[in-house]
Formats: structure tokens, sequence, C-alpha cells
């Protein structure tokens, strides 16, 4: 009598074993492993089973080029983010925090593609009816080729796609659909990994356009098995506090675009839309006191002015924290501080904090963030007429940054005096540029 197979899956990344395991070896999670049952074994040895018609190798000399057939979304920031709008038959996976504004996004541009005659499928599996149209009436997204569904099954879902030509289906969101094929519960892993797997083969065979919403973990990835950012087309992360109006669309993958792009919203009353005017959204040109630089980073092809904050203050028990800022970058500047300028701050509380809720990877805030660190300790306020722009070397030597014309071009239209720059720009675009090399040079400027 032939024994039974036993199988363990990973419920974090969806790593599968022949026994349990206390940690998994592929993402580290902890008690993660959990017995599948035969039903689900089945499905997994059914789905191996599918073959398709073996295909030839080709020289690549030989290979056409297809034109990407694009269409706008209606908003520019969105568009700007997917490479220069939606491509025609796409896989579309968008997370964040809840309450960050997929939902009231996703309805927006579903009436926008509406609006152009394009067949939208606006699937919902935690709202009703009644409560989508309260929200769409308050965004006014109103349009005839506008359909709602209700539901959590994906064998529904699939007969309500063969009732119309839909253009484009939105699934909000997919942790909570399941299928009826699959003896699990939904969200679960097989679940949520199965169920994207037919929805990329619906959206290649009738090139139909999908956005999946996605919940995220407390550690701020999507949940479900990491496979499934690798079988999407495109992920797209909202960032920013659910309090302000801010938020920032970034993306992680894109197969028809770069993934340097930013999109910026605002919350307004009518739901989240493009924030054309950006100006003084993430500084304040008022006199502050110390403690406070501006610096000009990039984000995307845009270049935006942050303010940099800093708390330095006596304590016992000294700690630092980093808001918006990466807390090794911060460790490395302090032990640079210490090392190169003698400033004892081993005995200090050290806090930063970027204003506007925008987080800063890239590494040409180092000299701003300093400055506002000096400053602090030193209680002595810095211009705000300066912006500070740099990369500080673990030497203490200020190394160059990319795109500095166009970091200036904006420090110039926020109407800046001077800037403090590690090299001499190609062009004079306008604000007074000191160059220094190393940073007691800043420091005498300071």
């Amino acid at each position: 009598m032939a024994k039974n197979k036993i199988l363990f899956e990973c419920q974090h990344c969806g790593n599968q074993q022949a026994k349990w395991l206390g940690k998994c070896p592929e993402c580290g999670a902890w008690d993660s492993f959990l017995e599948l049952k035969k039903e689900q074994i089945q499905v997994l040895k059914e789905s191996a089973k599918h073959t398709h018609k073996a295909s030839e190798a080709v020289c690549i000399s030989e290979v056409e080029l297809e034109s990407l057939s694009r269409k706008s979304t209606g908003d520019a920031e969105l568009d700007l983010v997917l490479g220069g709008g939606l491509v025609e038959g796409s896989l579309i996976l968008i997370g964040g925090s809840p309450g960050v504004g997929k939902s009231t996004l996703l309805l927006k541009i579903a009436a926008n593609l509406a609006q152009e005659n394009s067949a939208v499928l606006y699937v919902s599996g935690e709202e009703s009816k009644s409560q989508i149209k309260l929200r769409a009436d308050r965004l006014g997204a109103d349009a005839a080729e506008l359909f709602l569904l209700t539901e959590l099954c994906l064998e529904n879902i699939l007969a309500e796609l063969e009732k119309r030509p839909y253009n484009v289906l939105i699934i909000d969101s997919i942790q909570t659909l399941y299928s009826e094929k699959i003896a699990s519960a939904a969200g679960s892993i097989t679940q949520v990994r199965e169920i994207t797997f037919e929805l990329m083969r619906v959206s290649k065979q009738r090139n139909v356009s999908v956005f999946i919403i996605g919940h995220i973990t407390k550690e701020g990835a999507i949940a479900g098995p990491r496979v499934l950012e690798h079988m999407v087309d495109v992920v797209l992360y909202f960032e920013g506090d659910a309090t302000k109006e801010i938020r920032l669309l970034r993306g992680f993958k894109n197969r028809f675009g770069n993934t340097s792009e930013v999109g910026i919203f605002e919350m307004s009353p009518r739901g989240l839309v493009s924030a054309k005017d950006l100006a003084g959204r993430f500084f304040r040109r008022a006199s502050k006191g110390a403690g406070s630089a501006l610096c000009v980073v990039m984000e995307g092809s845009r270049a935006l002015v942050l303010e940099i904050e800093a708390l330095v203050c006596e304590s016992a028990y000294p700690k630092r924290s980093a808001t918006g800022y990466e807390r090794n970058r911060l460790d490395m500047l302090l032990a640079l501080l210490e090392r190169k300028l003698e400033l004892p701050l081993g005995r200090y509380d050290v806090f930063i904090n970027v204003s506007g809720g925008v987080r800063v990877s890239e590494t040409a805030a180092d000299l701003a963030v300093v400055a506002a660190i000096v400053s602090s300790f030193k209680n002595r306020p810095l211009s705000r007429e300066c912006v500070f722009i740099g990369e500080l070397g673990l030497s203490g030597e200020l190394r160059e940054v990319f795109s500095l014309d166009a970091r200036l071009r904006e420090a110039k239209m926020q109407k800046f005096k001077n800037a403090i720059v590690p090299s001499k720009p190609l062009e004079d675009v306008g604000p007074k540029c000191f160059v220094a090399k190393e940073l007691s040079q800043v420091l005498e400027w300071m």
C-alpha cells in the first residue's frame, strides 16, 4: 500500500518541505510551516501536469520588436509611474497600508477609463455595492461602462468576464478571493498563488489589463508568497502617513518602463488626486530655530526640496532614531562627526525627521543631515536661503551627486540664494554655489 505523501508549506513565502521545520530556510520566518491537505497537494500535482506546446529557439537578430499599446489612465502621476500609460494585457499589483488610498485611486481610475469607452469591471470582496456607490458619488466616478461586482469566488468572476468584452479588471483585494478548486481558506498561500496565476493567464489570453490590490504585512511587504511579485508585470507601493495629505506611489518593478519614477498624490475631498503644485509642500520658508536644514533630492525625474529636522539633547542613555531616513546611514554620519569634528555625540540623543512623510533613500541628503545635527548641537539656526547638497565619504570628503544641475534649477525655482555643493555645476543655473571638498569647509560657512 502506497504511503501518503506529506507536504508542509511556509505561510510567508510558499516554500515547501517534506517535513516540518521550525524556521523557513527561504525567508527565515519562525513557526510558519503548515501541513497541506490531500486536496491541496492534488491541486499542486495537477497544476504541474499542465503541458504546453514546446517552442523553438529563435536567433535574437530575427526577433521582431512589438510596439506596446498604451492608454492614459486619466491621471498624470499614475501614467508617469507606469512608464507612460497603461499597457494592454498587463498585470499590476498595488500595495499599501490601510486607509492610504488604494481603493479610492483605482475607483477614480476605473471611472476615467470607463469614460473613454473602456469597459471596466470593479470586483470588491470587502465592500458592498452601496458602499462603493457612495464613494463613487463623492469622487464623481459615474460612468456607463463601469460595472461593479461584489464577489469572492474566482470562478464566478471568470464567468462574469465571459458576458462582456471587458478591457480592465480591478480586484479589491486578492487576499479576499478563493477558488472552489482549492481546499484552503481565502488569503492562504495556495489560494493567493493559484488565483494570481489564473488572473495572469486571463490577462494575457484576453488582453485585459488587471489591477490587483494587495494587503501588506506589519513589516510593510505585500502579504502572500514572494512569487506573487515575480508573476505580475508591475509592482507599486503606496508610501505616506494615512493622516497626512501627501501620498507617494513608488514603483518597485516595471516590465514596461523604469522604476525610478514616483507619483505624488494629494488626498482631497474629491479623493486621491495628482498633486499639481508641490512648491512648499515639504519645507517651510519661515524662520525656524536650530536643528533644521534644507536639501534637494531626486525622486525619479523630478527634484524636491525637503526639510531635514534634527534634535540633539544630552542623555544618560543615548538613543538614535530616524524617521524617513536610513538608520544605518545615520549611525555612520554620527561616527564621522565624532571622529573628524570631535563632537561628543556619544552622550547625546539624536533624532532625525524628514518633513512631509517622504522617505529619503539617496545619499545626496547626507550633508543636510549633518548640517541639521551640528545646528541642533551648537544651538545655532541655519540660513533659510541656503540648500545643502552632497554625499559624505567615510574620510569626511564630499562626493559628487548625479543631476546636480536639475537640483539647482529646482532651488532657483524655489528662490533659494545659496547652495553648498561638492562640485561646480556644468552651467550657471541660479543659486550662488559654494564648492566644498571637505566637511570642515562646510562648518566654516555654517
